[in-house]
């Protein structure tokens, strides 16, 4: 039940977060530089198997060793290496693939998969541990 409940703030948290960001910052950034290959709506399919397979990830490599541990600061900091390694991931390969790439794209949307994935998790520990 525990591992349900730090899945469920987790994937809340980071949603909430996400989507503000998407908003207001990710997706105008995306439309100066690659404003002809976004689509209008989402495709929501794939959004839901990233967002349900990458918070399952950061609650098991980042979140439940902190909590079993007690040390929230743990889930912080794996959560905020394995956010850089993903979104990094992501960015670094189309920046060295895709002519239209920016290197502005690719320092934002780090920077934020870095912070996003570490507070999401680290906000899981403490409250499944405020609660639990």
């Amino acid at each position: 039940m525990q591992i349900f409940a730090l899945y469920l703030v987790t994937v809340v948290v980071f949603l909430g977060l996400d989507a503000v960001m998407l908003k207001n910052v990710m997706r105008p950034l995306f439309a100066q530089h690659i404003g002809d290959w976004l689509i209008d709506g989402l495709r929501l399919g794939p959004a839901i198997l990233f967002y349900a397979f990458y918070v399952g990830g950061v609650v098991w490599f980042a979140s439940l060793p902190a909590l079993k541990s007690g040390v929230p600061v743990q889930a912080l900091l794996s959560g905020a290496l394995l956010g850089a390694m993903a979104y990094g991931t992501y960015e670094f390969t189309n920046y060295a693939t895709l002519k239209l790439w920016a290197p502005q794209m690719v320092a934002v949307d780090v920077a934020w998969g870095t912070v996003l994935t570490g507070v999401s998790a680290w906000a899981g520990v403490m409250v499944v541990r405020a609660f639990g």
